[in-house]
């Protein structure tokens, strides 16, 4: 097995920081969202790169982090918790402090969840935040 299939241990996962977790979720989390509208229909790259921004942003995470927070275990919460506390230098211009916060910690468990290869439950949250967050302009 190449280390790029390498599945880790959660012991191994939870030594890595918060805002590295949260740099490999924001790609799990962007490429589901990107599947998503894909399969919605077929249109030009600028709609589906339009309405992918609106899905991805801090505000739309923020919201994704409240959906999903009472469907997650003891140990999700943690990691979730984890991630809203990590402390970064940025806040992006079109969200608050709070926000952005939320949105690195959804990042973080989506990472973590990612490296220990728990891809069924990614997905599941992923559908989870679909039926619970307004996906609409």
């Amino acid at each position: 097995m190449s280390m790029i299939e390498k599945i880790i241990s959660d012991h191994e996962a939870s030594g890595y920081s918060p805002l590295s977790l949260a740099f490999l979720g924001d790609s799990v989390y962007d490429t589901l969202t990107r599947e998503y509208l894909l399969k919605q229909a077929n249109m030009p790259v600028s709609r589906l790169h339009s309405m992918k921004i609106k899905l991805v942003c801090a505000e739309f995470q923020s919201a994704a982090y409240e959906a999903i927070q009472d469907n997650l275990s003891e140990r999700e919460m943690t990691i979730l918790k984890r991630g809203r506390n990590a402390t970064g230098n940025t806040v992006p211009k079109h969200a608050n402090a709070a926000e952005y916060r939320r949105a690195t910690a959804l990042e973080c468990l989506f990472g973590y969840l990612y490296l220990t290869g728990k891809n069924d439950r990614i997905r599941e949250l992923f559908c989870l935040i679909l039926e619970k967050v307004d996906t609409k302009e």
